[in-house]
């Protein structure tokens, strides 16, 4: 079992920061890389960036490349995503998870590759 508990949401004006938090506990020797997705209202879930937890290797969705930055702490076993310069757009509630040993980098992007979820933390930025 692995549980993530998300931090660090909350209300912040345009071109502000807030850093997340993505709490990591139990076997977290078996996973592989962690992610963080998002969620707007009415809207499909969607990928934002991800890293492996051994390597350190990151991707990042186009709309967030150069503002956002997933960094992991292993010894803490957390996982953050510095967020900056916040547009309107970023709006939305952000989940954190875990994929396993053996899912492909590749798919990193496609929620069905995570098997763990966290409950979620919302980020909310005013114009």
């Amino acid at each position: 079992q692995v549980q993530l508990v998300e931090s660090g949401g909350g209300l912040v004006q345009a071109g502000g920061s807030l850093r997340l938090s993505c709490a990591i506990s139990g076997r977290t020797f078996s996973r592989n890389y962690v992610g963080w997705f998002r969620q707007a209202p009415g809207k499909e879930r969607q990928f934002v960036a991800a890293v492996t937890w051994g390597g350190g290797s990151a991707s990042y969705a186009d709309s967030v490349q150069g503002r956002f930055t997933i960094s992991r702490d292993n010894a803490k076993n957390t996982v953050y995503l510095q967020m900056n310069s916040l547009k309107p757009e970023d709006t939305a509630l952000y989940y954190c998870a875990a994929a396993p040993l053996g899912s492909s980098w590749t798919r990193l992007t496609y929620s069905y590759e995570y098997d763990y979820w966290g409950q979620g933390t919302q980020v909310t930025v005013s114009a």
